[in-house]
């Protein structure tokens, strides 16, 4: 067995190391999340917390870790005679991201089930994490109901498997630790409520720190064992404070005091819900606990809302995690208790993750390169003096609710919300012969598949008489999520209009609806003489946010270029990911110039997408009292539909909701 990194070596990351340290001393705080960029030891340091845990004792031969002092009464295994038990480490149990439903919660062996009535049940990771830590890395790249199943499970401390009137319930205590990198996508705002707390990381700029990282990195390893060695001492200390604090923990006063002040610091920040204000009153309890204390103070309140609130505050993806914390420190003062908790404003505790706005945007060109900075002829022959050169990025409008866009026909990919797609979850279609292992029963077929082969199989009692050739698979249809490709025009005839505020205001709107919709998404743009990839296909809405904001524009409309470039991501995608279906967005007010018969090369381009029925919607940035309509021309070259900047609108009574219709749907009408 490899041996850990040591807990206590880890360099920085003060505020990870005590959120994981709080909820090993208090579980119930329920949990951290971990955000942060590649490479800032989020696994080094969470796989280093189990070392540090004190042993359990467990019922032997227990599937379930039972505690031999207090076992669960409704233990699968059980039940239990009181004994000694025998003793072992905590696990740490990780959740890889591609795991089943069955891998995660258990399964039940339908076949005996129904035959015989028998509860024969394989337990899964959640029993295996009782009582000990489950961690879930690049737990925003989950499926959304397996982090619901992990959360709930979390959450009321057991697991219940339920299959055709069949359940099993067993005991699921655990320490959950998540970590995600924010550029692969977010959780929504629903999951990261359900985490107790949560921490930011980013790698140290101080040349010192980022020394003494690859020093200890390199000595580890070269020598795992003598390392840990050398700070065996460390560990041990660590250990017993661990074991000091849960001994304290229930003695920890919590006063009314402190109590108002958490109260107070909620409502001032606006979180939704009573949650907040339960996991603050745990994290500062166990703050008290970890400090040796039997009273929380004021600082312990702070440090807790540092730890529990940044998360809850986000409404949407766009928004910037963080707490400003002047704010939180006037609002601590005005709620200070009278009996004297109100007084630890001299000692803030460790800074936490607070304030913080949106990333700066990457440096570096965002389209054209150098071409697009010449002066140009403007659409149509007209001087372009706005447009001529390269403008600043203009700010986006409002974003606003937008109408349902989905693909036509069935799909088979990831599950999500935007296309009917055949899934795991949704309502029940049919039923098939499983392939492989059977996941959900179609009990009504398969009573029909058994029921005639009764007598020659000898039934003689009450019970079905079922062979593994009678089960059916139920069908069932839900939602998948896309790949959203934006392809949008940053010509010099958007900026000459003052249209590119509105556009990006639409397109923030769709990338929204993209992030509520779990849709991948991507932007491609175009302007100069040349189109980009502004951003590769991504689940991070949030980073195609900031690369929409810096998006500067100038220049002629290389029309065909774009759709090209937008082509050959769609290429690469499908060898990638090929289950995922594509929708194209293309935002462009349909003008074409630059080079010979631009308009010309630009209808073979979408004749392309047309060809390989990829669903494709045109949103039509045309203005003005006298329109040329060449976005709806484009439109029906890709063939697709064109929609207005108002008709995008979900209030809008300009237009209908409408599917975006694939050259395919029109071949078979």
């Amino acid at each position: 067995m490899t041996t850990p990194f040591p807990f206590t070596a880890v360099v920085g990351q003060d505020d990870l190391r005590l959120a994981l340290l709080l909820n090993a001393v208090s579980p119930a705080v329920g949990g951290v999340l971990v955000r942060g960029e590649k490479g800032t030891a989020k696994s080094t340091a969470v796989r280093a917390l189990s070392a540090l845990l004190p042993e359990v004792a467990v019922v032997p031969g227990c599937r379930f870790s039972c505690d031999p002092a207090a076992p669960d009464p409704a233990c699968p295994d059980g039940p239990h005679e009181p004994g000694p038990g025998a003793r072992r480490a905590a696990r740490m149990v990780e959740l890889p991201v591609g795991a089943s439903e069955d891998r995660l919660v258990g399964a039940l062996d339908i076949e005996r089930a129904l035959a015989e009535g028998v509860k024969a049940f394989e337990p899964g990771l959640l029993a295996d994490a009782h009582r000990g830590i489950l961690y879930v890395d690049e737990v925003n790249l989950l499926h959304d109901h397996l982090v619901d199943l992990l959360l709930d499970a979390a959450a009321m401390g057991s697991s219940y498997v339920e299959r055709e009137g069949v359940s099993v319930r067993h005991a699921a205590r655990f320490l959950l630790v998540g970590t995600m990198n924010p550029e692969e996508g977010e959780l929504r705002p629903q999951l990261l409520d359900r985490f107790g707390l949560t921490v930011e990381v980013a790698a140290s700029r101080e040349p010192d720190q980022r020394v003494e990282v690859v020093r200890r990195r390199l000595a580890y390893d070269d020598d795992p064992d003598g390392f840990a060695a050398r700070w065996a001492a460390e560990e041990a200390a660590v250990r017993q404070r661990i074991a000091a604090a849960r001994e304290l923990l229930p003695r920890v006063r919590l006063g009314d005091g402190a109590l108002r002040q958490i109260a107070a610091t909620c409502a001032a920040f606006e979180v939704d819900g009573m949650r907040a204000d339960i996991v603050m009153a745990r994290t500062a309890t166990a703050l008290a606990a970890w400090a040796g204390r039997t009273d929380v103070l004021a600082e312990d309140v702070r440090q807790a809302a540092l730890l529990a609130l940044p998360h809850r505050r986000r409404r949407n993806p766009f928004d910037a995690p963080g707490l400003d914390e002047d704010k939180l420190d006037e609002t601590l003062e005005q709620s200070a208790g009278q009996d004297g908790d109100g007084d630890g404003d001299d000692d803030p505790g460790p800074d936490g993750p607070g304030g913080g706005g949106r990333p700066e945007p990457e440096d570096g060109p965002q389209g054209g390169g150098d071409t697009a900075a010449r002066p140009e002829a403007g659409e149509g022959g007209e001087p372009q003096a706005a447009g001529s050169r390269e403008q600043s990025a203009a700010r986006a409008a409002e974003p606003f609710r937008t109408k349902a866009l989905s693909v036509p026909g069935i799909g088979e990919g990831a599950a999500g919300r935007r296309s009917r797609a055949r899934t795991e979850h949704g309502r029940t279609t049919g039923a098939r012969r499983p392939r492989g292992a059977l996941t959900k029963l179609h009990l009504a077929a398969t009573v029909r598949a058994a029921a005639p082969h009764q007598r020659a199989r000898g039934r003689s009692g009450p019970g079905l008489v079922v062979r593994r050739d009678d089960l059916r698979q139920a069908v069932r249809e839900g939602r998948e999520g896309n790949l959203v490709l934006f392809v949008v025009d940053a010509s010099g005839s958007m900026a000459a209009r003052q249209r590119m505020s509105a556009v990006k205001g639409a397109v923030l709107s769709l990338l929204l609806d993209a992030y509520q919709r779990r849709d991948k998404v991507g932007l491609v743009t175009f302007r100069g003489s040349a189109a980009e990839v502004a951003l590769p296909p991504t689940s991070s809405v949030d980073a195609a946010a900031v690369r929409l904001e810096s998006l500067p524009t100038g220049g002629r409309t290389p029309l065909a270029a774009g759709l090209l470039k937008a082509h050959e991501v769609l290429r690469v995608e499908r060898l990638r990911d090929p289950a995922r279906r594509a929708l194209v967005v293309v935002v462009t007010d349909g003008r074409a110039t630059g080079g010979p018969e631009p308009v010309a090369l630009a209808g073979r381009a979408a004749r392309l997408f047309a060809a390989e029925a990829v669903a494709s919607v045109v949103v039509d940035c045309e203005s003005g009292p006298v329109r040329l309509g060449l976005a709806g021309r484009l439109a029906g070259e890709l063939g697709g539909t064109a929609v207005t900047l108002d008709e995008l609108r979900a209030d809008s009574i300009a237009g209908l909701v409408r599917d975006v219709q694939g050259n395919s749907s029109r071949r078979a009408a």
